[in-house]
């Protein structure tokens, strides 16, 4: 708890056995929930998270790193957290820095607060690809030009959310795939909510998940399309769903929130 929050760290996690582990090892005691969402490993992840005593979910196939997502969010609203920290249990981002991010949301100074690997320029030393590099600092300066909101990058897995924000957006319009990270974010500059940063060191390593460069084009094209829309519906031309305050939301307290249909889980605890 912090301030009187309830505070809960979230790990989508996929093929996640040899680093799940550490990543837990490292929560700070102010955790009060630790859930992670399985999206239908080949690996031991899911008997990893029951020997670690996680909260866990488990796809009954492999839906994609957005709806992982919106099951994790789900799971933390329905257990009553009122700050959501998303930690990847690959252990790329130190889960250390949970305290900081998650006291920036308790104590009301931000709704939303990004670990950014590009503060303290420690991105490249930490191993993170040139190409990735140059595409994450180019994107981000086309969005910060039409969403109006500067920040050091858009990009990074290491998030934190106040329980307003993960129950206003309209989660369930967005992309299963990978530009769902950029969808949510366009969304929270969209609807106003306030936006920070830490600084935070990452490291690439082979067990650590990265997508490849096919996919890291298609993201791209998915940020530029993300991007455009943005300006779109701002210049009140067109009227994409994913910016519409109607649109579908997280509802914890239903049993069909898993809207699309398409969606089976299996609790343990």
């Amino acid at each position: 708890m912090l301030n009187g929050k309830k505070i809960a760290v979230v790990m989508p996690a996929y093929n996640a056995e040899k680093t799940l582990r550490a990543t837990v090892s490292e929560l700070p005691e102010i955790v009060d929930l630790r859930i992670l969402v399985d999206d239908f490993s080949s690996d031991r992840t899911v008997e990893v998270a029951k020997e670690l005593g996680l909260l866990h979910f488990v796809h009954d196939k492999n839906y994609g790193y957005g709806r992982n997502q919106q099951t994790c969010y789900t799971e933390a609203l329905a257990e009553g957290a009122d700050v959501v920290i998303m930690v990847h249990p690959d252990y790329q981002y130190t889960p250390l820095l949970v305290t900081a991010m998650a006291s920036m949301i308790a104590y009301g100074i931000y709704d939303v607060v990004l670990g950014s690997r590009i503060i303290g320029g420690q991105a490249l030393r930490g191993g993170m690809p040139l190409y990735k590099y140059v595409f994450n600092r180019l994107l981000t300066a086309f969005e910060n030009l039409f969403l109006r909101v500067k920040v050091s990058e858009y990009h990074t897995g290491y998030r934190a959310f106040s329980r307003e924000v993960l129950t206003t957006l309209p989660l369930l319009e967005n992309s299963d795939d990978f530009v769902f990270d950029n969808q949510m974010l366009a969304q929270c500059a969209y609807f106003g909510f306030r936006i920070g940063e830490v600084s935070c060191p990452t490291k690439y390593f082979p067990e650590a998940s990265s997508i490849n460069f096919q996919r890291s084009v298609k993201y791209g094209l998915g940020v530029l399309g993300t991007t455009l829309a943005f300006a779109l519906k701002s210049w009140g031309i067109g009227h994409p769903r994913i910016f519409d305050p109607r649109g579908r939301r997280l509802d914890p307290a239903k049993a069909d929130y898993y809207a699309r249909g398409r969606l089976e889980l299996g609790r343990n605890s």
